[in-house]
């Protein structure tokens, strides 16, 4: 597998951190990762070496506020404003980039947790250039007490600072997701069935950071974006769709929000719209236990889509 990383300049001249893996080889297409809330990119190196292993090449920038993309100070801030959409346009830049430098292979766009939300309003003003998605631990339920949740975000950003920590905001967002794993070990035990993917997760300095007062203001504002008619009235019928996760996972295996969606998406007559929930699997479905056998199933949906 070559390894490469470079900065992409989005259309506002924010520099964004991009890996690129490719296989030795010519590839046979393209994916564009986008990674979920309060990780980085680089934590999908090996789920990339086995798609290059399989011919792909990986994109994988870090979005705005993670990894090597935020500058000092800025882990959990996105943008003074629009945040969420402006992350949304950066994936579709980089796309744009993808298909000028890989002329003739196909694009894929795989999302993960909050990367899969991106993915949701990606594929309403992107969808036609790409050749497939896929959505990992996504859901398709909207969240409670929005407006209670904006009234609070609100008032916690203009006293504490915009850019400052919102640990209330994180606490009402995902304080709940270890509850049905307790007791236990970790706060993070929702993430996977390996511990060992648990601590590397907690030892790694570019994850579970408290995202910013702005950043959580962002996220509400693009949920319901994404939720809008509108929004999901605008992705290509005729683009392929894959959701997956666990069927243990908070988000939206065991709250019934990954089928939610596929009911929602299935309603707008998207016509190549498949799902799998993974029994026993909680969050993170590519550091999984069962790994293996979700990379090989994805491969399997690839090829398939690529032909």
């Amino acid at each position: 597998m070559k390894t490469e990383e470079f900065s992409y300049i989005a259309d506002d001249g924010k520099s964004v951190h991009v890996y690129r893996w490719a296989p030795e080889s010519k590839p046979k297409a393209c994916i564009l990762i986008a990674h979920g809330m309060a990780e980085h990119a680089g934590r999908y190196k090996h789920f990339a070496a086995a798609m290059t292993a399989a011919g792909y090449e990986l994109w994988a920038p870090d979005h705005r506020g993670h990894g090597k993309t935020a500058a000092e100070g800025e882990l959990g801030w996105l943008a003074e404003r629009d945040g969420f959409k402006r992350v949304v346009a950066d994936l579709g830049g980089l796309a744009a980039r993808i298909r000028s430098e890989r002329p003739g292979l196909k694009l894929f766009f795989i999302g993960h947790s909050w990367g899969s939300l991106l993915g949701q309003g990606f594929i309403s003003l992107y969808g036609r250039s790409i050749d497939g998605c896929v959505l990992s631990a996504t859901t398709g339920i909207p969240p409670k007490n929005a407006g209670i949740g904006k009234l609070i975000v609100g008032i916690g950003g203009s006293a504490k600072g915009w850019r400052s920590p919102a640990p209330l905001a994180d606490t009402m967002s995902f304080g709940a997701f270890n509850k049905p794993f307790e007791p236990a070990r970790t706060k993070f035990e929702w993430l996977s069935r390996d511990p060992s993917q648990v601590d590397a997760y907690i030892a790694d300095p570019l994850c579970g950071f408290i995202c910013s007062w702005a950043y959580f203001r962002d996220m509400l504002d693009g949920l319901g974006w994404i939720a809008s008619a509108a929004t999901q009235a605008a992705i290509p019928k005729d683009l392929p769709v894959h959701l997956l996760t666990g069927s243990e996972d908070p988000v939206g295996g065991a709250n019934g929000g990954l089928m939610a969606l596929h009911k929602r998406y299935a309603s707008l007559g998207i016509k190549d719209l498949s799902f799998k929930l993974y029994e026993g699997a909680r969050h993170e479905m590519l550091n999984e236990t069962n790994k293996e056998e979700v990379y090989k199933d994805l491969r399997s949906w690839l090829d398939a889509h690529r032909a």
